[in-house]
């Protein structure tokens, strides 16, 4: 078996001629937490996409589980997709379904499971992220964390080996935050998932992730341990992880600073 659970080699992914994804190579270990970072546009999402298969690339390779997967067609797609788990940022919920239809979605919309088994695996997703008793009530009665919650307990419904995370802290406060990570972290341990967390909170980052690589104009610039990113000369890295206004990123913008813009 592969010691890798992804491997991505010279991806490009461009959206008319805005080139998103430049030549990225990235690897993700079986068992590991992925940490993936970067400023707003520069990829991050588009990277989750393509593994998950909702966007196919304009050329490169994508292999999960040593298995080349860019030209898969959907029905084969489909098998690999109940290895894994997709939380959306923001959640994603319906708001015309209760909680329990959220998390149980995928499994009766796309896949023929003994409704018998989908209730269980519902009650006991909801257990594993803190809702349970919760599944009658409405996204509207939820708070941003439980939200986000829900979203998790959908994604581990698909009892995955493989669970991305997009932005999973984002628009909600830190103390929030901070218990998302942990959850993060219990569920790594307590079911040896595998997961990609893609995120501009470095606190989140350097909590959850067993590796951090950081994005720039398309492409991977640094990957390493959190304290290795922490401690990095790399100047546009330093400058993200930093939280800086001055520096190598977005040089036109820090003109305006400048004269007081």
């Amino acid at each position: 078996m592969p010691e890798n659970k992804i491997e991505i080699k010279n991806l490009y992914v461009s959206f008319g001629s805005n080139q998103v994804i430049n030549n990225l190579d990235l690897i993700v270990r079986k068992g590991e937490t992925k940490v993936v970072i970067g400023r707003s546009g520069v990829g991050k999402s588009v990277l989750l996409k393509c593994i998950v298969g909702i966007l196919k690339p304009d050329q490169g390779s994508i292999k999960i589980d040593g298995v080349e997967v860019t030209d898969l067609k959907e029905k084969d797609y489909n098998k690999l997709r109940m290895k894994m788990g997709m939380v959306f940022q923001g959640g994603a919920l319906f708001d015309s379904m209760t909680v329990e239809e959220n998390v149980t979605f995928v499994l009766n919309e796309f896949f023929n499971f003994d409704p018998r088994v989908v209730y269980d695996r519902m009650k006991e997703s909801l257990a594993m992220v803190g809702l349970q008793g919760l599944g009658r009530l409405s996204p509207a009665k939820l708070s941003g964390g439980m939200k986000k919650r829900v979203g998790i307990a959908r994604a581990l419904c698909m009892e995955p080996e493989l669970i991305l995370y997009d932005e999973p802290t984002d628009e909600v406060d830190p103390v929030t935050g901070d218990s998302l990570t942990n959850l993060i972290n219990k569920l790594r341990d307590k079911l040896n998932v595998t997961s990609v967390v893609v995120t501009h909170d470095m606190s989140a980052a350097y909590k959850v992730g067993d590796n951090i690589a950081m994005l720039y104009r398309g492409k991977v610039i640094a990957d390493g341990t959190p304290e290795e990113i922490r401690n990095t000369h790399h100047p546009v890295v330093q400058q993200f992880v930093n939280g800086k206004a001055r520096g190598p990123i977005m040089d036109d913008e820090n003109l305006l600073l400048d004269y007081g813009v």
